[in-house]
């Protein structure tokens, strides 16, 4: 029996929980966790179903469809539009437009971080050879990826989401393409605005030609050469370090000839050893007296001598899911773990200040690695860092594109036609593409965001919590009472609005799970069909443009295109106007109330 109590409990837990998703103190994934057990211990949801989540359709197709998505990257899918997008014309209308539609179209049918992911190196080297900042194509790429999730079914987990409570109201969940009509109406309006105005809303950063020049690490090289009386001479390169306050990161050693780059730590000086090191100015002299090091007198640009055909100087960006968020260097263990060398870090476009190995990083972070060349993939993978510019545009295997095609386009005709549900059809794909080799085993459990998963696993028991203790009719009862004399159809849009600002300060997919339920309310209490208002809910969860938070798109291209927080409006809120004037009549002509 629920009690009247139960509603106002929820409504404080969740109350407490988007206090706690707005401020990210914590991961969402806890935060949600964190929600999900407190109501189970209240009694408010039953204990035999706290974890149903975990099973639910919803969460086992949005697994599916990463894995399939880690296939489709690997077997060289969209290796043809790399390519001619790397050979495209300079001009930047141009490259804002093709960018922005193709991302769009990849994020329709694949994850938004993956097709993120496969293009960003893309804009950016983009930029760089025409010689144009690459903020003016960083936004315009994310926002591109989340007016493509609007297309599909699998195009992004709200999507997904709201399939699943339509099957409340009405037997049956959207299909595959159900999206299309007024998710390409949508998209298509957003990337023509994007590409047409654009480049007079968006922020134009400092154009950066290289890695070096980004970082300018020039200044902070230098080489200096032990002599026989220092008293560095067989200690190790962590010794260094120690020896002084400032931070010394020794880049290379040149040794009889020969060059180690990116040493370990552990490697010992040597009488005669010269050490290309990186280094404060203000700190060196320090450095120079604290260890009897001598300045080795070279006059020549040093920046060639960090990297060679086997160790690599990189960029790569900090995703929002990666184990460094909120970890320094030495809790990492970069060096000793990962065979990785931190040169420098950026933030928001401004060069970190050392010492590097306390700084405690954050999604959106843009970091310059030397990096073994054979070991670089892997390495990157497991921090979860993204490559940027350096990383070579050959990506997949292209001989394996058809047997990939074949898995993906039959699990998508099968789920289209209903002959499947979509988390069979989509289950059965990803074990396929194991099975054939398209994806390692390891491969697909590192291409499952957990964290994901956990957030939808644990909201979407208390989303349906919110919906049978009374909590979403008691909001929708509020927003009828005060709006009596106003028409379904400005309901319609107050729904899809303030499903947009709520997912633009927490998870879009938990925005959906919490706002469906009130739209479902609405639909009951207007006498009005429940389509329209799910998929209200669905536009207004995925067009996440104000901020750099509500959607990891927007986090990712934070740092690469040294925008800042109040960046995002100034060509968000247009785009947001524009996706509610033509959603809005899309939605009463598809769906009708």
């Amino acid at each position: 029996m629920i009690e009247a109590w139960d509603t106002w409990i929820v409504f404080g837990v969740l109350g407490v929980a988007l206090v706690l998703f707005i401020g990210g103190w914590w991961r969402y994934d806890v935060v949600a966790l964190l929600a999900l057990l407190v109501l189970t211990i209240a009694g408010i949801i039953p204990s035999p179903e706290a974890f149903s989540g975990f099973g639910h359709p919803a969460v086992i197709t949005v697994a599916a469809v990463l894995v399939i998505s880690r296939g489709l990257v690997n077997a060289g899918v969209i290796n043809p539009l790399v390519r001619w997008l790397s050979a495209m014309s300079s001009r930047p209308g141009l490259q804002v437009a093709a960018l922005t539609g193709l991302v769009a179209i990849c994020s329709g049918f694949m994850n938004n971080i993956g097709a993120m992911a496969l293009f960003m190196p893309v804009a950016i080297t983009m930029a760089r050879k025409a010689g144009t900042s690459p903020s003016l194509l960083l936004m315009p790429l994310a926002f591109g990826s989340l007016l493509g999730g609007l297309l599909t079914l699998i195009g992004t987990p709200p999507n997904i989401i709201i399939a699943t409570f339509r099957t409340e109201v009405s037997g049956e969940p959207f299909r595959m393409f159900d999206f299309l009509p007024v998710g390409l109406a949508v998209a298509a309006a957003g990337v023509a605005f994007i590409a047409i105005a654009g480049h007079w809303l968006i922020p134009q950063r400092q154009a950066q030609t290289s890695p070096e020049e980004l970082f300018d690490i020039s200044e902070y090289l230098v080489e200096v050469e032990v002599p026989e009386k220092s008293n560095a001479v067989g200690k190790t390169i962590m010794d260094l370090n120690k020896a002084t306050d400032g931070e010394v990161i020794v880049a290379g050693v040149q040794r009889n000839g020969q060059r180690i780059l990116a040493p370990s730590g552990s490697e010992l000086l040597r009488i005669g050893d010269i050490l290309t090191i990186e280094i404060d100015p203000e700190s060196s002299q320090a450095m120079l007296d604290a260890t009897g090091l001598l300045l080795a007198g070279s006059e020549r640009s040093l920046e060639h001598t960090v990297s060679s055909e086997q160790v690599k100087v990189i960029e790569a960006v900090v995703s929002p899911g990666s184990a460094m968020v909120n970890r320094s260097v030495q809790h990492m263990q970069l060096r000793r773990r990962h065979g990785i060398n931190l040169l420098a870090a950026a933030r928001q476009g401004q060069r970190l200040k050392p010492p590097l190995r306390k700084v405690r990083f954050q999604p959106g972070d843009v970091l310059l690695m030397q990096v073994d060349e054979a070991t670089m993939t892997e390495s990157l993978a497991t921090l979860g860092c993204l490559p940027l510019a350096d990383r070579e545009l050959k990506i997949g295997k292209p001989r394996r594109v058809l047997p990939a095609l074949a898995i993906f386009l039959t699990a998508l005709s099968l789920a289209a036609v209903g002959l499947l549900e979509v988390q069979i059809a989509f289950a059965a794909a990803a074990l396929v593409m194991v099975a054939g080799g398209l994806v390692t085993l390891r491969g697909a459990y590192d291409a499952i965001d957990w964290s994901i998963i956990v957030l939808l696993a644990a909201m979407i028991p208390v989303g349906i919590a919110m919906e049978t203790t009374g909590g979403a009719d008691m909001i929708a009862s509020s927003l009828l009472g005060m709006g009596n004399f106003v028409s379904p159809v400005i309901v319609l849009i107050l729904l899809m609005v303030a499903t947009m600002f709520l997912s633009d300060v927490i998870n879009n997919a938990a925005a959906a799970v919490l706002m469906a339920p009130i739209g479902i309310s609405l639909a009951a209490g207007l006498n009005a069909s429940a389509d329209p208002f799910l998929m209200a809910v669905a536009i207004g969860a995925s067009c996440a443009f104000l901020t750099p938070i509500g959607h990891q798109s927007n986090t990712l291209v934070m740092g690469p295109g040294g925008y800042r927080f109040g960046d995002y409006w100034r060509l968000g809120l247009p785009l947001e106007v524009i996706v509610v004037l033509v959603a809005t009549p899309m939605i009463l002509w598809v769906w009708p109330l």
